[in-house]
């Protein structure tokens, strides 16, 4: 059915002032990228666009600079470096526009390395666990190259395409990177109870990764009849699934599925997708459709931020003018969120960071982006509870927002933020 390669050969495909896109989160092909690393002798100004991958990013080494580049579309701890160290850009886009900038030739594709199951009968592969721009990717490159693992799941939506589609095949078995998400501490689960609260039965839920949301989703054990239309989800929706918390029945969109366009998570969670109708993983142009999403009634809508200024501005891409992450699906969602019948958009953090410092501030800090505006932004939840700035006044915010800060902080950030109106 196909002709498979060494990965050394494969990658020989990529030529110096190449760009090449690398598929997202835990289906980074991790043979093919090594592989690609360890040709930085021959290669000169190759440009590595990508989301954020799980695993290893040997070309973003600083030492290879002059042979890779790497062009983040949202930043992942993998690459975060390359940004001061000058190997690396970052490149402002919502992750429902990734694909268009593949389709509209705004950033033109020469490789695009991917992450595949084995062939069935009828020489269909799937791309497993990350789908999100990685079509628009095979469709606009000019070579793609495969890496066929027994260990990707098969996944139903959009991600399936033909060998005939691929150019090279490197099969390669490893099992997929995992993310492990710490057990909730006791601020983290009140946030939980209070972003839960606000969740309706039959409603529609966006969740990003990480201890606040699986802290949300471990206090949904008795609500009936939910639905997931994300952009990605984690383990925590497993149980909810078999326990019948999670039907979709009541979706405006893809009803009776789950459905997001990355999946993150411990090997159990790549073993329940595998051949499971129930998730589908479709691109994120479709996914992250403010068009779309806003067509699920009861759309609830939980991002977090790194800071959120008493005005509602949230900070969720950078530290001042340290870039951090990326915008990826916020906005989407948010607006996705708010334009549902019904639908609420939520930013949840706790009151302060870890050393102390307060994450409710007077004003955003120098250089500090804002990726979900004030007239953008519903509800905030803090560990101290919920403040609900839709239609309210900026005076009306500062005070709710002042009243969810942690307690250390609050007459501070009231009195600075007078204090900075006042001139």
């Amino acid at each position: 059915m196909y002709k498979s390669v060494s990965a050394e050969e494969a990658v020989k495909a990529i030529k110096s002032n190449d760009r090449v896109y690398i598929q997202a989160a835990a289906a980074a092909p991790q043979a093919l990228v090594k592989a690609m690393s360890n040709r930085h002798e021959e290669l000169r100004n190759v440009e590595i666009c990508q989301l954020h991958t799980e695993g290893v990013a040997p070309y973003a080494d600083v030492k290879y600079k002059d042979s890779f580049h790497v062009n983040s579309f949202f930043i992942g701890k993998n690459v975060r470096h390359t940004l001061k160290a000058g190997n690396g850009s970052y490149t402002p886009v919502f992750l429902s526009e990734v694909p268009l900038l593949f389709k509209r030739n705004i950033v033109d594709l020469d490789v695009v390395l991917i992450h595949v199951s084995v062939p069935d009968i009828h020489g269909y592969c799937s791309l497993g666990v990350s789908v999100e721009a990685t079509l628009s990717a095979i469709d606009n490159a000019t070579t793609v190259i495969a890496q066929v693992n027994k260990h990707m799941p098969r996944t139903f939506g959009d991600g399936i395409i033909h060998v005939k589609e691929i150019d090279l095949f490197v099969e390669h078995n490893e099992y997929l990177p995992t993310h492990d998400i710490p057990a909730p501490s006791e601020k983290e689960n009140k946030i939980g109870d209070y972003v839960a609260e606000l969740i309706d039965d039959r409603s529609t839920l966006q969740m990003g990764i990480g201890v606040i949301p699986n802290a949300v989703l471990s206090k949904l054990n008795n609500h009936k009849d939910l639905g997931l239309h994300t952009e990605m989800f984690s383990d925590g929706v497993i149980e909810l699934i078999l326990n019948n918390v999670v039907t979709g029945n009541h979706k405006g969109v893809d009803p009776g599925r789950a459905l997001a366009t990355f999946l993150m998570g411990s090997q159990k969670l790549y073993d329940y997708v595998d051949d499971n109708p129930f998730v589908e993983l479709r691109s994120s142009d479709y996914v992250n459709d403010v068009s779309v999403i806003k067509q699920n009634p009861k759309m609830v809508a939980i991002n977090s931020a790194i800071e959120v200024d008493v005005t509602g501005q949230v900070c969720a891409d950078s530290i001042g003018s340290n870039m951090y992450s990326g915008v990826g699906g916020q906005m989407d969602y948010i607006r996705g969120a708010s334009l549902s019948e019904g639908g609420k958009a939520i930013i949840a953090l706790p009151s302060a960071t870890k050393s102390g410092i307060s994450r409710i501030v007077p004003s955003l800090k120098p250089g500090a982006g804002v990726v979900t505006t004030r007239s953008h932004v519903h509800y905030v939840v803090t560990e101290y509870g919920i403040a609900n700035l839709y239609g309210k006044t900026i005076q009306e915010r500062v005070k709710a927002l002042v009243n969810i800060a942690h307690p250390d902080h609050r007459e501070s950030i009231d009195k600075s933020y007078f204090e900075l109106i006042r001139g």
